[in-house]
């Protein structure tokens, strides 16, 4: 995966083109890489961040529980939602809000819940180094710009992987439609889903849009076919000569043309999702009390050197103690 060109498996045939700097197309029930071009690459994300942010969230805060967003949340620049400051939400509705239509609103909102900017994005970078994501930066919970915002269609392909194993990220992502609720007596308003393949590709499961001007168009959405799911990363992509969810349905086409023809995989994504410390934004240790495998490949010594020194020092220890008993046996006897 480490290969800066297209990547397909032995004999396959070409991939469709597309605008994509770069792009991924894995299996979302075995982590398999079915198919990359430049999957490295460290590109914007745009509002795919939004993805990892909705990771950190449903990771620490129930569904139902309520959030109400303050002045500085309801202010935020649009794409937004429309929320009102000071009235009550819920995480799911926020959530569908967040994801469906990409409202940079209640990406500050989730921010604020989360203990603030600083503190939201520092969680985010930590759980994307807890599940393998390297590649990536959050600068901003939303995707605007920042300084050092990067990621990569591999990164994204691991944090999409793990979203979708979360029930609400799936069904948000999934909804065409959401009533949101109003606000100071106002009634519900719909909101409707920015992934325009929904309802439109066979099996389509969701997914995510983004767009700035430095990032230029990025993407991700999922679809079930034959048994299998499938999921598809762009980044970097233009709206012509074909817009980018038609650019994104031919990869999928392509994915699940190598699934029947029983091509091999070439690569896998990694790390399992683990639990980030509330208070500390630091990925927390895993079930059974170790810590996490992020955690041990930070350590710049290394089990190696550790090992080396333990050698060492019995080696000293020993040595110690037969240069003190061969004084003892050459010293005078009374």
């Amino acid at each position: 995966m480490a290969d800066c060109g297209i990547v397909t498996p032995d004999g396959a045939l070409n991939p469709p083109e597309t605008t994509a700097a770069s792009w991924l197309v894995q299996d979302l029930d075995t982590g398999a890489v079915v198919a990359a071009k430049d999957p490295h690459a460290r590109e914007r994300p745009a509002s795919l961040i939004k993805t990892l942010l909705a990771l950190v969230v449903v990771s620490e805060m129930k569904p139902e529980q309520v959030i109400a967003p303050t002045k500085e949340d309801a202010s935020q620049e649009c794409t937004c939602v429309g929320i009102t400051a000071g009235a009550p939400y819920t995480v799911d509705q926020l959530l569908h809000g967040l994801l469906m239509h990409s409202g940079n609103d209640v990406a500050h909102t989730f921010a604020t819940a989360l203990g603030g900017v600083d503190a939201a994005t520092r969680k985010m970078n930590a759980l994307a180094a807890s599940i393998g994501a390297t590649d990536t930066h959050a600068a901003t919970p939303s995707g605007l710009d920042g300084p050092g915002m990067s990621t990569s269609a591999f990164d994204l392909s691991v944090i999409f992987n793990q979203a979708m194993q979360h029930p609400e990220f799936a069904k948000a992502v999934g909804t065409k439609e959401f009533q949101f609720p109003g606000a100071g007596g106002k009634p519900p308003f719909p909101i409707y889903n920015d992934n325009k393949l929904l309802g439109h590709y066979i099996g389509f499961l969701g997914g995510k849009t983004g767009f700035t001007d430095d990032a230029r168009h990025t993407y991700v959405g999922g679809a079930a076919q034959g048994g299998k799911r499938l999921a598809v990363v762009m980044m970097r992509a233009e709206q012509r000569p074909a817009k980018v969810v038609d650019q994104a349905a031919l990869l999928l086409d392509y994915g699940f043309g190598l699934l029947k023809a029983d091509a091999r995989p070439v690569g896998q994504l990694t790390g399992p999702a683990q639990a980030i410390d509330p208070d500390t934004g630091q990925p927390a240790g895993s079930a059974n009390g170790s810590t996490n495998a992020a955690a041990a490949k930070d350590d710049p010594f290394g089990v190696t050197g550790w090992v080396l020194t333990l050698v060492v020092a019995v080696l000293i220890v020993v040595g110690f103690i037969v240069g003190h008993r061969r004084k003892q046996l050459s010293a005078p006897q009374d």
